[in-house]
């Protein structure tokens, strides 16, 4: 659902190709992808594949071996792959922001291509178990030692921990919050393959770094600034976690509807019962809604306006819509629901995992209302 995007006559045949073109990726690989999601396991070659089609690297520019596209292309990527089940590229995408952002021509160099095009598998070492949102909280260190750094922690629910060849490392050091690029077969690191409830083809772990030895030229901006390097990817990221939400409120309710409307209960269909019809109405808006939120955030980006509030909302009203698609997905098939051969729990918990990513919906409201009560037009309603 892009009601704005779509609009734009710049990206209506690009918008037609890439939906098309996921689409038959996800009819061509769905057993594959299945059998990957429960057994906890990383599709590697599905993944780069996805990179050789272009599909990984939407933020990338071409002499990296990215798409060259801008949030636009990002949001719909990310939607595409929620309503088809696919393996995610989101993570692949925090990292090229990041490098984009805050990395220098040698760390460009050394990972944004191979991140682009999948062949390098990236990850984001930022959670512990008693500092999620709260930086304050966070025990890894990074110390100096002589023209070195040597970084110690232990992070939990990294996703693609297990699998990834360079991960983003945040750690307190004297200056402040900073961040490392650091290849996974340096000495003194270990991973733990943990088993999340969803999103399971971007598998979680937990990861352990022991005095783990890296050259200055590892650190992704400067010493301190790692609150700032964290805001200037989550910021545009939260896009990519809202869009993947309504990809998957789509592939619940689209899935259900086919159900349903196939479905004799007497001498009607589940579908022609008024209070059903309203379930879907209701489910229905709620995703067009969040889509104009995402459409609106992405177009603001392009123009070069601060989107902070507007990404903000998209993913409140993502989680949402969401859950009350999936919520009437159980409405229309009934017992045909409650099996683990069909997607319908599958998809909740990758919306129950979506929802914590990034940010709580109780975080998104908190920052909503911090610039509805503290802005002096009160974020516009004045």
């Amino acid at each position: 659902m892009y009601p704005t995007l779509y609009a734009d006559p710049a990206k209506t045949a690009w918008i037609d190709a890439t939906t098309k073109d996921l689409g038959t990726f996800g009819e061509q690989h769905r057993t594959e992808l299945d059998v990957a999601n429960r057994a906890n396991k990383f599709p590697r070659e599905l993944y780069r594949e996805l990179g050789r089609l272009g599909y990984l690297g939407p933020l990338v520019p071409a002499e990296y071996g990215g798409l060259g596209g801008g949030v636009a292309e990002y949001a719909v990527i990310a939607e595409e792959v929620g309503r088809h089940g696919l393996v995610s590229g989101q993570i692949a995408a925090q990292g090229q922001r990041w490098l984009l952002d805050w990395g220098t021509d040698e760390q460009k160099d050394q990972w944004l291509r191979g991140i682009a095009t999948g062949e390098i598998v990236f990850s984001e070492c930022i959670s512990e178990k008693n500092a999620g949102s709260s930086f304050k909280a966070m025990k890894s260190i990074a110390v100096r030692d002589g023209g070195d750094w040597l970084l110690t922690g232990s992070k939990t629910h990294i996703n693609l921990g297990a699998d990834c060849d360079v991960t983003l490392f945040y750690a307190m050091a004297d200056e402040g919050l900073t961040c490392f690029l650091v290849d996974m077969t340096l000495p003194g690191i270990r991973t733990h393959v943990t088993r999340a409830i969803g999103l399971r083809l971007i598998r979680t772990a937990d990861v352990e770094f022991e005095q783990v030895r890296v050259p200055d030229a590892a650190r992704l901006g400067p010493a301190g600034e790692g609150l700032q390097t964290f805001l200037s990817t989550f910021n545009i990221s939260r896009l990519g976690n809202a869009s993947e939400l309504i990809g998957l409120g789509r592939r619940s309710l689209a899935l259900a509807l086919d159900y349903a409307t196939q479905r004799q209960v007497g001498n009607q269909m589940v579908t022609d019962f008024q209070g059903i019809q309203w379930t879907v109405a209701d489910a229905w808006t709620a995703l067009q809604a969040a889509s104009l939120a995402r459409d609106d955030a992405a177009v603001a980006h392009a123009r070069g306006e601060d989107i902070a509030l507007r990404t903000t909302t998209a993913k409140k009203l993502a989680i949402d819509a969401a859950e009350q698609a999936s919520d009437a997905a159980y409405s229309l098939v009934g017992g045909h629901g409650l099996y683990v051969d069909t997607p319908y729990t599958d998809i909740v918990n990758d919306i129950k995992v979506l929802k914590v990513a990034g940010g709580s919906n109780e975080i998104m409201r908190n920052y909503i209302a911090r610039r509805v009560l503290n802005e002096p037009g009160r974020a516009g309603l004045a």
